[in-house]
C-alpha cells in the first residue's frame, strides 16, 4: 500500500514494482492470464486436474469446487512480453457474488511456474496495490525466489477487477491526462475545491457505467474468498502465501475467514488493519516525511531545512509548473515524483538529480519519475492498475470524510509533513468522494484465533507501510498467532531488499517451518 496517485489511483504497485526490480535485478517480460494454447511444457506434480479438496469451505457447488485447471501456455499482457515456458497460465471460475455462489461468474487470471526441486506445495502470491497484476508480476521477481521456488510451485493471480479479471477501465487515457493537467489535487481556492470533488464524482460515475454490478463485489473479503477456492482447485489442504504491502491487508483477512485453512503466512511491508482512512493517511505521511529525513540525512543536510526546501518548491509549482515540452510538472505531479524514489533507497540519487533540475528550472526529471509512478508511458498512454486500484479501495472502505473535514485537518497534516501532508489530508476526501457503491468496512477485520504462526515483517524506514502497522498486525492475528520480524532499514518491504537475515529466516520459515521467536530484529 502506498501514496494514492494524482487523479487515478491510491496505493502505487508500479512504484513497489520499480523498487522491487532494483532490489531483486529483475528481468523483463511478464505474464498473462490469456489461454493462448501451446506446448504444455514443464508439470509439477500437481499439474494434472485435482479432485476436489477435503478442505473446501462447505456449502460450494462442485461447479467451483470440481474444476479442472486448464494450463497453457501463457500469453503476453499489457506492458509485458510472454514469459518463458516454465510458466504456466489458466482461469478460475469465480463467483461475481459470494452471496449467491450459483449466480453469475467471472474469470480469473492465475499463473504457475513449478518447483524447481522437491516440491511441498504451491505458494501463493500477492504483490500488493490493490490492483497488481500477479500474472505479470510473477515471473519478473521469480529470480529473487530461488530457495523458495525450489520447493514449491510458484503462484499468483489477478484479483477480481485486475488484468485478466475483469479489469477495471473507468477513464481512456485522453480523461487521465485531462484529469492530470487541470485538477489540482491540494486546492486552494473554492473553484479548486469544486473541480476536485467533481473530477472524483465523474470518477465513480465512469467506473459504475463501465464496471456494472462488479463493481460493489470488488472487495477484499471477495478476494479472499477467491484465493480459498484457488487453494481448493490446486487442490491443497492448507494456504501457503507470501503477500506485500496490500497483499498483507488479503492475507490477514483471508486468515480471519478461513483460519484453520492458513498453512505457512508470509506478510511483508505491513497495511496497519486498525487504521481507518484519515489515520491510514496520517501514517502514511510520517513514514514518507521519514524517508525523506532519511534522505536529506544521507546528503549531510538537516531534514528541516531540506523538507523546507522541497516545500517551497511545491509551492512555486503551485503558482506557476514548469512546462516540460508540451506538459507541465505541476505541484501534484511533483509530489509523486517525490514520493517515487523514497520506495528504495538505491533509487535516492535519482531524486538528487530531480530536485537539484528543478530547482534550476527544469522539470523533465522529476516528472519522469512522476510517468513511472504513474504507469504512463512515453507515448502517453497510462496503464489501468491505478483504476483498480481506486475501485478496490472503494470497495472496501465506507469511510467517507467530507472536504469539509479534511479542510479542518490540513493544519495537522501539515505538522506531519509539509511535504506530503496537504496532499494526503485532501486525498481522504477526494478518493472516494461520492462513490456509487456502499464500502463494505471501516479497517480490515484480520483476528484469526485457531491458525496457527504467521510471521509478519516490519521494516523501520517503510516509507508506504510504517512500521507500526506490523506490530498491529500481529497483535490483532492474536496471541500466538502474529509473529513479528524487524528489520533495521530503508525501502518498502524487507525480503530481498539486502538483509540475509531476513531472507534467510523467512526462508526457513516457509521451506522448513521453523517459526522465529516473537519480536526476532534484523540489523
Amino acid at each position: 500500500m502506498t501514496l494514492r496517485r494524482p487523479a487515478e489511483g491510491p496505493w502505487g504497485v508500479v512504484a513497489l514494482v520499480l523498487a522491487l526490480l532494483v532490489v531483486l535485478g529483475g528481468c523483463a517480460g511478464g505474464g498473462s492470464g490469456g489461454e493462448e494454447r501451446g506446448d504444455p511444457g514443464p508439470a509439477s506434480p500437481s499439474a494434472s486436474a485435482p479432485t476436489p479438496s477435503s478442505s473446501a469451505s462447505p456449502g460450494l457447488p462442485r461447479a467451483l469446487t470440481g474444476q479442472k485447471l486448464a494450463w497453457k501456455k501463457c500469453a503476453a499482457s499489457e506492458g509485458h512480453a510472454a514469459p518463458g515456458r516454465e510458466w504456466r497460465c489458466a482461469k478460475l471460475t469465480v463467483p461475481v457474488d459470494w452471496a449467491e455462489p450459483t449466480g453469475d461468474t467471472l474469470r480469473m487470471a492465475v499463473i504457475r511456474g513449478a518447483a524447481t526441486g522437491e516440491r511441498r506445495g504451491s505458494l501463493v502470491f500477492n504483490f500488493g496495490g490493490p490492483g497488481g497484476s500477479g500474472v505479470s508480476l510473477l515471473p519478473l521477481f521469480a529470480a529473487g525466489y530461488g530457495t523458495l521456488h525450489r520447493a514449491y510451485d510458484l503462484v499468483s493471480f489477478d484479483p477480481r477487477g485486475v488484468g485478466g479479471s475483469a479489469r477495471v477501465d473507468c477513464r481512456d487515457d485522453a480523461a487521465v491526462a485531462r484529469a492530470e493537467r487541470t485538477v489540482d489535487l491540494t486546492p486552494d481556492t473554492p473553484a479548486e475545491e469544486r473541480a476536485f470533488l467533481a473530477d472524483a464524482r465523474a470518477f465513480g460515475k465512469s467506473c459504475a457505467k463501465a464496471t456494472g454490478a462488479l463493481l460493489p463485489q470488488l472487495t477484499t473479503a471477495n478476494t479472499a474468498r477467491d484465493l480459498d477456492l484457488l487453494r481448493t482447485v490446486l487442490d491443497e489442504a492448507k494456504l501457503d502465501y507470501f503477500g506485500v504491502s496490500y497483499g498483507t491487508e488479503l492475507g490477514g483477512t483471508y486468515a480471519h475467514l478461513f483460519p484453520r485453512h492458513v498453512g505457512r503466512m508470509v506478510l511483508d511491508a505491513v497495511v496497519d488493519p486498525a487504521a481507518d482512512t484519515v489515520e491510514h493517511a496520517k501514517g502514511q505521511a510520517r513514514g514518507f516525511q521519514r524517508a525523506l529525513d532519511a534522505y536529506f540525512r544521507s546528503l549531510g543536510e538537516d531534514p528541516k531545512a531540506g523538507t523546507a526546501k522541497a516545500a517551497a518548491l511545491l509551492k512555486k509549482l503551485d503558482a506557476r509548473p514548469l512546462p516540460v515540452g508540451s506538459r507541465e510538472l505541476t505541484e501534484s505531479l511533483a509530489v509523486v515524483g517525490l514520493v517515487s524514489p523514497l520506495y528504495s533507497e538505491a533509487s535516492w540519487p535519482q531524486l538528487t538529480r530531480a530536485l537539484d533540475a528543478a530547482e534550476a528550472g527544469d522539470g523533465a526529471p522529476l516528472l519522469a519519475l512522476a510517468d513511472s509512478y504513474n504507469d504512463r508511458d512515453p507515448d502517453g498512454h497510462y496503464g489501468k492498475q491505478a483504476q483498480a486500484q481506486r475501485a478496490i479501495s472503494c470497495a472496501d472502505d465506507r469511510t467517507r470524510p467530507t472536504a469539509a473535514e479534511a479542510r479542518a485537518r490540513l493544519t495537522e497534516f501539515r505538522a506531519i509533513s509539509p511535504v506530503f501532508g496537504p496532499y494526503l489530508g485532501w486525498d481522504t476526501a477526494g478518493w472516494c468522494h461520492d462513490w456509487p457503491a456502499k464500502g463494505d468496512r471501516t479497517t480490515p477485520e484480520v483476528s484469526a484465533p485457531g491458525a496457527p504462526p504467521i510471521l509478519v515483517v516490519g521494516n523501520t524506514g517503510d516509507p508506504a507501510t510504517p512500521f507500526e502497522g506490523a506490530a498491529r498486525m500481529a497483535r490483532e492475528l492474536g496471541e500466538g498467532v502474529g509473529v513479528e520480524l524487524v528489520w533495521h532499514g530503508e525501502g518498502h518491504g524487507a525480503y530481498g531488499s539486502g538483509s540475509r537475515c531476513v531472507d534467510d529466516t523467512v526462508d526457513a520459515y516457509l521451506v522448513r517451518g521453523k517459526v522465529p521467536a516473537p519480536g526476532k530484529e534484523c540489523r
